[in-house]
């Protein structure tokens, strides 16, 4: 197992995160009102077929029969439709055999970064979405550090949003339909090393059809998740770590950059609830009202100090 200098296969131990006066406010830095005709610049589309290394069953296209603006909302549609295309991304070709190689799926949808446009360290995160229903539907709103000479997850991951299977019935699921909306971190050291942990809320609304708001709160030290204003989960320095780093606040302090997606298939999806993929009531939308980013005045080195 490769370790950057300094650094250690096991968690180092924790301290205590910094105590600010929640005296600052939240001054908003970034957002996008997904108006007019053309996206915003700060966003790139994504394309390949990879799967994600979750063996995800889409290709993602930059085509506007994936990714297109209607009427101040960014829809993401996923449509069932045979579509071939590269079979890695760009930043995995370097050191393939055959980085040309090219690969059919079942499914074409859409996926965002701000990679090399926008990135943060800290801050509160928000997206307001309605969420795709069905068996294998995986929409999510997530983030990935800017600079990740480390790997994942060494570097780290921050998932402000995913929910699977949402609305699906199954004798393990919610009454009335499958309806958890889930934040997490990963982290640790490289596969199989991995960890992640995460903490999820059992939430009816999401499956009204209506658009809800989901967040994170990210300061030094402290995670707190966010559903419609009110928080269902915090996670601490104490609950993570990195093989990259004896810093208890590795790998979370430095900048990471926005992704916007949604997957079908792959193997959490697949191997929950009825399991596969269910082909009924596609095309499948993931519709985003807008994504704001604020950060917090009152300490910039830790951003703490906002309710």
């Amino acid at each position: 197992m490769l370790t950057a200098c300094g650094g250690s296969d096991t968690p180092p131990t924790p301290r205590a995160a910094p105590v600010v006066d929640a005296s600052g406010e939240w001054q908003l830095v970034w957002q996008d009102e997904f108006t007019g005709d053309t996206l915003d610049p700060a966003w790139n589309r994504i394309e390949d077929c990879w799967g994600g290394g979750n063996d995800e069953r889409q290709c993602y296209t930059g085509r506007a029969a994936n990714i297109a603006l209607e009427n101040g909302v960014l829809v993401l549609t996923a449509r069932q439709e045979s579509y071939t295309g590269d079979a890695w991304p760009d930043h995995m070709k370097p050191g393939r055999d055959d980085p040309d190689a090219q690969k059919t799926q079942d499914f074409t949808s859409g996926k965002l970064t701000t990679e090399g446009n926008r990135s943060w360290t800290y801050g509160r995160f928000e997206i307001r979405a309605r969420l795709p229903q069905g068996q294998g539907v995986w929409p999510a709103f997530w983030m990935l550090p800017e600079d990740s000479g480390e790997g994942w997850p060494v570097s780290g991951e921050i998932d402000i949003l995913e929910a699977v299977n949402l609305g699906v019935e199954c004798e393990e699921c919610e009454a009335g339909g499958e309806n958890s909306v889930l934040g997490t971190l990963h982290y640790g050291a490289r596969p199989s090393g991995n960890e992640y942990t995460n903490r999820k809320i059992s939430y009816p609304a999401v499956l009204d059809d209506q658009f809800h708001t989901f967040g994170v709160i990210w300061e030094e030290g402290r995670f707190t998740w966010t559903l419609d204003g009110e928080p269902y989960g915090t996670l601490t320095a104490e609950d993570w770590w990195t093989s990259a780093s004896n810093d208890p606040n590795a790998p979370f302090d430095h900048p990471f950059h926005l992704i916007l997606n949604l997957a079908i298939g792959g193997n959490w999806p697949e191997n929950t609830s009825l399991r596969g993929v269910s082909t009924e009531g596609f095309p499948k939308q993931l519709e985003v009202d807008w994504v704001r980013v604020w950060q917090c005045d009152a300490d910039p080195a830790t951003g703490r100090g906002c309710l």
